[in-house]
Parts: C-alpha cells; sequence; structure tokens
C-alpha cells in the first residue's frame, strides 16, 4: 500500500480537501485583486504602481492597501482621483428664458 499524501503529515482526506478547497478560493480571490490593482493602475496611468503589482506577489495586501487608499475603491462617501467632480469645467445647461434675457 502507497502513502498518499496527508498520510505523511497525520491528516485526514477531509481535511486535505478542506485545504485544497481554501487554497484555490484564496487563490482566485489573489487574483481578482491583482486584477483590479493591475487594471486601475494603468487606468490612471501610475506606471510605478504597474509595475510593483506585476513584479511583487504579497498576496492580495499591498493590492487591497492600494485598491483601499489610493484608488478609494470601496469608499462609498469619497469620490476617487479619478472620478469626475460634480463641479466640471463646462458650462451646465441654462433655461430658454436666461438666453433670451441675455
Amino acid at each position: 500500500m502507497g502513502i498518499w499524501h496527508g498520510q505523511a503529515w497525520g491528516l485526514a482526506p477531509a481535511a486535505v480537501l478542506g485545504f485544497s478547497l481554501l487554497a484555490i478560493i484564496l487563490f482566485i480571490v489573489i487574483l481578482v485583486l491583482k486584477g483590479y490593482a493591475l487594471w486601475y493602475s494603468a487606468r490612471r496611468g501610475e506606471k510605478w504602481w504597474f509595475i510593483i503589482f506585476l513584479i511583487v506577489n504579497t498576496l492580495g495586501i499591498l493590492e487591497l492597501i492600494y485598491l483601499i487608499f489610493v484608488v478609494k475603491k470601496w469608499h462609498t462617501g469619497m469620490p476617487s482621483a479619478s472620478s469626475p467632480s460634480s463641479s466640471s469645467s463646462s458650462p451646465s445647461p441654462s433655461s430658454p428664458s436666461e438666453n433670451a434675457q441675455g
């Protein structure tokens, strides 16, 4: 009889399956965070952030810090730096009665 992987560490098959599922879910979450961080850094023209995210693997920690504090992706009350502000430089449309007076 051969020894399976978990047996060498004294783990039950259910524990190995649980660790495997946890690793897969963690991998997917990290991949999504890295994708968001790379996309936002490229979109905002921040090449140094892009290079750091591309090369350094911090298990999603640096990506979360960037998305929360730099991009402010999940701050509902605060607009991000790349979003247009409410006071735009273009004039607001005026009513026809204002145009007739001026």
